[in-house]
């Protein structure tokens, strides 16, 4: 769930990557990095960190350059350093530097061939990484390095790239004084899109993660990179797209509709905020079904991402709809938060309840999904504290009861409350009087019926069927192991004592 943008403009693109970062900054708060190219040569800052502290004015002077990529991240795999902070860079050939969102799910038969075969020495675990690497081996193999790059070599090295990476991805990379390319995963699962912007000195171009880094900018949205498909735009502005995927099969993720873009975004020409007032409509039609004769007396929303379902279900339901919980702007999401204990933690930091909206109600409090039930058994409880006499919780999202491959971080199949547990013993789990989730085909019709073009969507964290096709037993055990709360705390004293003893 990371963030990504590219720029060629007719004036220097720094400060229009810091904004577009900014609107980004909710695909990834662990760290942040921009590269900008200006004569043929690079200008690189990146850390840990929010966008607002890893850039500060210094950075910005030396940012230098019309053409730049940028990157907000959080961590799927590999660690949390600051090394890891995108984008990354290789010298041969051009010098060529890349930004990723999303998981390469064969990144260690990746690894091995580049370091066996190919003499690429890698510095990170990252999977960006190796997929920079890749597309540079893939570049450089037709032939070294010329004055004149042919844009054809450029989209038959992605060719080669879909052949020989599995997963998903959506990637923006940087060919030092020739241009930017962004691509796209042969099944979209990550999203990506480009826009222009007409100005008296020429047109600019940008590729996003989310249209609203897009429309923010003044940019005019085209339209979404297609699956397969890669566009390539010049030092000079000029535009060129091509579809490098043998096969393609668009089959986006279902769960950026439930909870990682932003709402004003439009992701595969669906608007995300129609899709989650959709989403309301349904969820409250299965309450009713269930409960006609609910005792309902308040909806209360989780914020933030809730809100948009939450209002068109206390609506269909005919009850009150109102704000019972405040939140702190300044604590990150509890969901991509490392370490259990810390998330658990955080609720509290994060929410407090208004007494007035709960006391002596009964309350249904609306998510948009629930992976960990940690943030529900804790809100639950701040209900019941507020003077709540029964808590109902309706999730806009049927129940995670596997792990995500393709670049979100969800836990393990064991720390998922999900997991081999009925709707009842969920409820239980959490303190709820009732539980309700949302059934998939609504799910999927409440994104659908806003681009009736996309047949499939990737729905493998409810149903476990992973759109790829290659995902195995070995592979899940792995991951397993490295997602695991056990991996991660420890992970992070390992980082710890890495730190302590480096600023010695």
């Amino acid at each position: 769930m990371c963030g990504i943008i590219g720029i060629v403009a007719k004036k220097p693109v720094n400060q229009a990557i810091y904004d577009g970062l900014t609107v980004l900054q909710h695909r990834g708060q662990d760290a942040a990095g921009m590269v900008t190219c200006d004569e043929n040569k690079l200008y690189l800052r990146k850390d840990n960190g929010l966008v607002k502290d890893v850039f500060h004015t210094r950075h910005m002077l030396n940012l230098k350059g019309n053409m730049g990529i940028g990157h907000v991240r959080y961590p799927t795999a590999g660690c949390s350093s600051s090394a890891e902070a995108q984008p990354f860079y290789v010298n041969t050939p051009y010098g060529i530097t890349l930004a990723h969102n999303g998981n390469l799910t064969n990144a260690e038969t990746l690894k091995e061939d580049l370091m066996r075969d190919n003499l690429r020495h890698l510095n990170t675990n990252s999977d960006s990484e190796v997929l920079l690497n890749i597309f540079a081996h893939e570049l450089n193999a037709i032939g070294m390095p010329r004055n004149v790059l042919d844009v054809k070599d450029i989209f038959h090295a992605v060719k080669q790239l879909h052949q020989r990476c599995k997963g998903g991805y959506a990637a923006v990379a940087m060919i030092t004084g020739v241009g930017i390319l962004g691509f796209r995963d042969p099944n979209g699962i990550r999203p990506v899109a480009f826009g222009e912007r007409k100005t008296d000195a020429g047109t600019e171009f940008i590729i996003a993660s989310e249209s609203v880094a897009i429309n923010a900018l003044d940019f005019k949205l085209i339209r979404d990179i297609a699956p397969g498909e890669a566009i390539f735009i010049t030092l000079n502005g000029e535009i060129h797209t091509f579809q490098c995927a043998d096969k393609s099969n668009y089959s986006p993720c279902i769960f950026e509709h439930v909870y990682l873009a932003r709402p004003d975004s439009i992701i595969d020409g669906i608007s995300v905020y129609k899709a989650r007032l959709r989403m309301g409509e349904k969820l409250a039609k299965k309450i009713l079904r269930l409960y006609p004769n609910h005792d309902i007396d308040v909806v209360i929303p989780i914020p933030d991402t809730s809100r948009t379902a939450a209002l068109p279900l206390a609506t269909k339901l005919d009850v009150k709809y109102r704000e019972g919980f405040v939140k702190n702007r300044y604590i990150p999401r509890t969901f991509i938060m490392p370490g259990q204990n810390v998330r658990k933690k955080s609720v509290r930091q994060k929410l407090n309840a208004i007494g007035l909206e709960f006391k002596g109600k009964n309350v249904l409090l609306v998510d948009d999904s629930i992976v960990r039930g940690t943030t529900s058994r804790e809100i639950v409880q701040m209900a019941r504290e507020a003077g709540a006499k029964r808590v109902y919780i309706a999730s806009a999202a049927p129940p995670v009861r596997y792990p995500n491959v393709y670049g979100i971080d969800m836990p393990t199949v064991d720390e998922l409350i999900a997991n081999n547990c009925t709707v009842e013993e969920i409820a239980e789990k959490i303190g709820a009087d009732w539980l309700v989730y949302q059934d998939i085909k609504d799910l999927l019709s409440s994104a659908h019926t806003g681009n009736k073009k996309i047949t499939e969507f990737d729905t493998s964290c409810f149903t476990g069927e992973y759109v790829t096709g290659d995902i195995s037993k070995d592979y899940l055990e792995h991951i397993e192991s490295t997602r695991n709360n056990h991996a991660k705390e420890k992970q992070e004293v390992d980082e710890g004592l890495t730190n302590l003893i480096e600023n010695q």
